[in-house]
């Protein structure tokens, strides 16, 4: 006879961006669940998943986010996707932990029966924004000097878990892809766009980095694998109390891939030549819309459609980033994608959600 499968009620915080709307629907796929997405916006998505509510609490303010988690009683599983962009290291620590304090906070006012909290982190546990980085990056480096939001927001999390008694999971992912506008830190979206303006414009695809970034071996976490080592880790108690990487399983070189974009978007391929995506794209929103109309494109501002600095400090990044997935695999998660294939699959999605023009 099968077990039957867990169920519960989970809260998603950031569900308006690539990593939170991924997680609001694998859990809204599955039986049995309560599934409560939180962000100050309803996300579109939303709308083609009945079984989601949303709440448009301001997890930034400490009454709001009492007031607004008071519908949130029955929550048993906390997914933390929320953050709060800050110009330097230093001015995102205490805005970042706020947000994880008040929503605990906000969750404990309520009487939520809380299980378990997974907290994402990301490369700069390794240094990944400092330049070169030890490789391949594992769950049991020493952390490096501070100010870095990540620990600060770990460690109030395993302290009001021994307090309250739930368990934790911090997931670290890298680059995460998938489809979701308005969210700074996309890649897919960024080769998309940056490629389709190439198209248009009757240019070859050409890497806009360095020729450090683009010999250097990198890796990507695919969005919807994420969402799943999410929901195993809510439940597997071998997730609990630890962290783990979580990329898809290989490496790449942006030499190689760069070349198989090109011919699946139908271009031609030329030398890379460092440029600022955010100085070169300024100036191409009319160009865009002229494109969008043309193609009968969903409506996204440009300024929500691409976080081109993003783009611009992944391109620049001329040294090694491997992290080991290996204490996952052995933990009981072992799925993986082909970044490869699953690049070309994404974009392929994007034109079939009408986010960008048909390359073909």
């Amino acid at each position: 006879m099968a077990s039957e499968q867990p169920t519960g009620s989970v809260l998603v915080t950031g569900a308006g961006g690539v990593i939170g709307s991924h997680v609001v629907e694998a859990y809204a796929a599955r039986p049995g669940w309560t599934v409560r997405a939180v962000s100050r916006r309803r996300p579109a998505y939303l709308d083609g998943l009945g079984t989601a509510e949303h709440l448009p609490v301001d997890l930034s303010d400490a009454d709001a986010a009492r007031v607004g988690l008071a519908a949130a009683a029955d929550t048993t599983h906390l997914v933390f996707a929320a953050y709060a962009e800050q110009p330097d290291l230093a001015a995102q620590v205490a805005p970042n932990v706020a947000l994880l304090r008040n929503t605990l906070d906000g969750l404990a006012a309520a009487g939520a029966p809380l299980r378990h909290v997974t907290l994402y982190q990301g490369g700069k546990a390794y240094g990944a924004h400092l330049g070169h980085m030890k490789t391949p990056a594992r769950e049991d480096d020493p952390r490096l000097m501070p100010p870095n939001f990540y620990y600060d927001q770990e460690d109030l999390l395993r302290a009001v878990a021994a307090e309250r008694g739930f368990e934790v999971t911090m997931l670290r992912p890298e680059a995460v892809i998938g489809y979701a506008v308005g969210n700074p830190m996309n890649l897919l979206m960024v080769i998309a766009v940056y490629a389709a303006v190439s198209r248009e414009l009757g240019l070859p695809l050409r890497f806009p980095g360095t020729f450090a970034a683009y010999d250097a071996m990198y890796q990507v976490t695919d969005a919807e694998l994420l969402a799943r080592a999410t929901v195993w880790a809510g439940e597997e108690p071998r997730a609990a109390g630890h962290v783990f990487n979580v990329t898809n399983g290989d490496q790449l070189r942006w030499r190689h891939l760069f070349p198989v974009f090109a011919r699946h978007f139908g271009m031609d391929y030329a030398e890379p030549q460092p440029i600022s995506l955010v100085q070169h794209m300024a100036d191409k929103e009319p160009l865009w819309r002229r494109m969008a109309e043309r193609h009968g494109l969903v409506d996204t501002p440009w300024e929500h459609l691409v976080g081109w600095a993003f783009g611009d400090f992944l391109f620049a990044s001329g040294f090694d980033n491997v992290s080991s997935t290996i204490k996952v695999r052995k933990a009981g998660f072992a799925d993986c994608y082909d970044t490869q294939d699953r690049f070309l699959e994404r974009f392929d999605d994007l034109v079939a959600r009408r986010v960008v023009p048909p390359f073909r």
